[in-house]
């Protein structure tokens, strides 16, 4: 991968991740008005089977967009897979600006949010998404900045499974105010040091494989 075509990757790859943000922070607005006009607040409201499982489907549906996008602008599985964690990341993000700019929520990074509903709803302030959105980025452009220079990063099979449990942790760390949704509760906690270690094991496991494939290129 040379220059010119990194950089007019992450130009589409951008531009694609700033449009879903639109589009998904469009149709969550519509949602709110309809279902919270006086503004989105915890605790949750009841939303009719029908209208949750077309929500549960938009959620499916987007997941799928952003792995066809990544499938289809990389050279390899690596550079797919970065593809898919940076058009994740901005949009993820860009989702929020939206949100900002057209209610002016969330008020704070703090706020709580309804991130996902599979398997179970999953809950957390506005910060600890964000934060693994950056770090989705970080790693897209560290992968790619390799590939620049001919260089494949190669995690082994303990990494990758590394990986996956930092990943789970994370994800445990959201689903783990579930029962908030269904009892349509306040919540109160969110278990940021679950969070932190998942992030934490994450984040190292990725510098070591950098480092480890750097050294063998050298």
């Amino acid at each position: 991968m040379n220059k010119s075509s990194l950089k007019r990757k992450l130009i589409w790859l951008t531009i694609f991740a700033i449009t879903m943000g639109y589009f998904e922070a469009a149709l969550v607005e519509y949602l709110r008005e309809l279902y919270y006009p006086e503004g989105f607040a915890f605790p949750m409201r009841e939303i009719p089977l029908p209208f949750l499982l077309i929500e549960i489907g938009r959620e499916i549906a987007s997941i799928f967009m952003l792995v066809s996008v990544g499938a289809l602008a990389g050279c390899c599985f690596i550079d797919r897979f970065a593809a898919f964690m940076f058009i994740f990341g901005v949009w993820d993000i860009v989702f929020y600006a939206f949100l900002r700019l057209f209610e002016n929520w969330p008020p704070s990074v703090f706020t709580w949010d309804l991130l996902f509903l599979l398997p179970l709803p999953w809950i957390g302030p506005v910060w600890a998404p964000v934060l693994v959105s950056i770090a989705l980025i970080w790693a897209a452009v560290s992968i790619w900045l390799r590939l620049e220079k001919g260089i494949i990063v190669k995690p082994t099979r303990a990494e990758w499974i590394g990986e996956i449990l930092a990943g789970s942790i994370i994800i445990a760390s959201f689903i783990s105010g579930f029962q908030v949704v269904l009892k349509k509760e306040i919540p109160q906690t969110f278990p940021w040091y679950v969070w932190l270690i998942g992030m934490s094991l994450g984040i190292l496991i990725f510098i070591a494989v950098l480092r480890r494939t750097d050294r063998i290129e050298s």
